[in-house]
């Protein structure tokens, strides 16, 4: 089998730090080790840990006992964790009518090793369910369509419809 892309440079726990201290800080906030560490479930001393390492790769800015933020490379990189937890989340409530809370679970287990390609069709395809719902007729022949095209049929409704990134 051929690997047709890059592996991701984190590993899921260290993209989950990332994720955490983008969620606490929401930008401007300060974010601490004890906040991460409750948010986990984790000990203090493996917050700390996981900050050394992604200090090293200038993800985050922390100094010993101070606060954290994330770098701008940070940023993005969390940034994309929270896209693939949200847009996976959507996909297992709205398209598989999946409870809130499964579906955050299985989102977080699985937004770090879905391939880039799966990512960006299963959030199309919420994108696309969401303007055009399954019971309508030829729901696959509509849904090629807006892959082929970017957005829906005339038919569908845009009021759900995303601007392409």
């Amino acid at each position: 089998m051929v690997r047709q892309e890059r592996q991701r440079e984190q590993t899921a726990s260290m993209e989950d730090y990332l994720e955490a201290i983008a969620n606490l800080g929401g930008g401007t906030k300060v974010v601490r080790v004890k906040q991460i560490s409750e948010i986990l479930g984790v000990k203090m001393p493996s917050v700390t840990s996981a900050l050394k390492k992604l200090s090293k790769q200038e993800l985050v800015e922390h100094e010993r006992y101070g606060h954290i933020k994330l770098t701008t490379k940070g940023d993005r990189v969390a940034r994309e964790v929270i896209y693939r937890h949200e847009a996976l989340t959507r996909f297992f409530a709205q398209a598989l009518d999946i409870n809130q809370q499964i579906a955050e679970e299985d989102a977080c287990r699985i937004e770090h090793v879905i391939s880039s390609l799966g990512m960006e069709r299963l959030a199309k395809f919420v994108e696309f369910i969401e303007a055009c719902p399954l019971g309508r007729a030829n729901f696959p022949a509509r849904y090629k369509y807006y892959l082929e095209h970017g957005q829906p049929p005339q038919d569908c409704s845009k009021r759900a419809m995303k601007e392409s990134k």
